[in-house]
């Protein structure tokens, strides 16, 4: 588009008229654009009327499973699957979500779980011209985000002798400049770093003990002058070189009795938040003496947030879901500020002041980020809600270009959460 000097003047005087030409905040991957659950949109309601906010459509084709969207553009991408051979990604129109293409990329990965919840559970990561999606069954794939085409494909169980859990891949791959990081699992690449424009291997970490692929997902850590990619495996937590694959340290406590290790950590400097659902959640601090890295641990406790929905930190204060209850905990220490049934354990992510919580029950809330206690300013069921089976609302809310988009089963929904324009 051509901006005028009359538009540019226009800019100059009104401030304001500027934001609202401003590009809208892209949603690239799985919990966002820093993968913490953070939006830096601005300009949303700061309540939701009585019958929640504007839907603007609803999908109920989307296919099963459990992923949430990446949005980048005018274009929203996701995985599907339809029955145990057909897992696939999609790309639909932001506008009322049109289908515009679907690739399929293998087939449901251990559809004999139990329980059983099978189905597609990676979030897509767009990157330029590129969408690199996991699969359920260890497909990875780079596909064209223009058409779908598929690029490269590799299979973490074949290519890596990859070990997932129980209930399959559920991993969204991490892209780093130029190398793409996944988690295949076992004794003799339990992470791989790989060129994402071919495919080809850079290294493999070999995870002492041999660790299995949990269902959370890589981060990235800078700790004592190394970068790091940080996963929650199935025995514990690891951080590994980035430059290289050399295995640097582990914390076990959060894995112990936990069947089904979800939650991605979260990162704040040298510290970093783990937890799950049948342990705790505990902060560990990066420390380093001659060249050795240790995970010492600051608290833990089986009180805290441990939701599979995920922690979010804004200031200083950590917010996240429990068993029973929407819980305010200053990060450092572990002390509980307040907590709050709302709408009991739930997924969330943060924009402009606000907490937005998609409950496991199907629910959505609008809360406060504030330390001082719990505010609720909204709540609303989406409409039409399909029948989940033995299944919850796991997956996770996305805000981008002031819609907030909300994946159930085989349906997804898009809701204008933008203020009205003040000019």
């Amino acid at each position: 588009m051509r901006i005028g000097k009359l538009t540019l003047a226009l800019f100059a005087c009104f401030p304001a008229l500027a934001a609202c030409f401003a590009p809208a905040a892209d949603w690239p991957q799985w919990r966002g654009p820093g993968r913490d659950g953070i939006s830096h949109e601005t300009g949303l309601l700061k309540e939701w009327p009585k019958e929640g906010p504007k839907l603007i459509w609803q999908i109920k084709d989307a296919g099963s499973g459990f992923s949430t969207p990446a949005v980048v553009g005018d274009r929203i991408f996701l995985l599907g699957s339809k029955g145990t051979d057909d897992e696939f990604v999609q790309a639909r129109a932001v506008d009322d979500g049109r289908k515009i293409w679907s690739t399929r990329i293998g087939k449901v990965g251990n559809p004999d779980q139990k329980p059983s919840y099978p189905g597609a559970r990676s979030t897509p990561t767009v990157d330029g011209d590129s969408l690199y999606a996991l699969g359920s069954d260890g497909d990875l794939v780079c596909l064209a985000v223009a058409g779908g085409d598929v690029v490269w494909k590799k299979n973490l169980r074949t290519d890596f002798g990859g070990k997932p859990g129980t209930w399959a891949y559920a991993e969204s791959p991490l892209v780093d400049g130029d190398v793409l990081v996944c988690t295949p699992g076992g004794k003799d690449a339990t992470l791989v770093a790989l060129n994402k424009k071919s495919g080809d291997l850079i290294w493999k970490c070999p995870v002492p003990e041999g660790d299995e692929a949990a269902y959370a997902s890589v981060i990235i850590v800078d700790a004592g002058n190394r970068k790091q990619y940080v996963q929650f495996l199935q025995k514990g937590v690891v951080g590994v070189d980035a430059q290289n694959g050399k295995h640097l340290w582990r914390y076990n406590r959060t894995a112990e009795g936990s069947p089904a290790n979800i939650p991605t950590p979260l990162a704040a400097g040298d510290s970093i938040y783990t937890a799950a659902g049948k342990s705790g959640g505990a902060l560990v601090q990066l420390n380093v003496a001659d060249g050795a890295f240790k995970a010492k641990q600051i608290y833990f406790s089986p009180k805290l947030p441990t939701s599979i929905g995920g922690t979010v930190k804004i200031g200083d204060y950590l917010y996240g879901t429990n068993g029973k209850t929407l819980q305010c905990v200053t990060f450092a220490s572990g002390e509980v500020k307040w907590s709050d049934r709302g709408i009991g354990p739930g997924a969330l992510c943060y924009a402009d002041g606000r907490l937005y919580l998609h409950g496991e029950n199907g629910e959505m809330a609008l809360v406060e980020a504030t330390p001082e206690a719990y505010r609720e300013r909204g709540r609303f069921t989406p409409a039409n809600p399909p029948d989940r089976g033995g299944a919850k609302a796991w997956a996770y809310p996305v805000i981008s270009g002031g819609r907030l988009y909300i994946r159930d089963g085989e349906s997804l929904w898009s809701y204008d959460i933008s203020a009205e324009s003040k000019l």
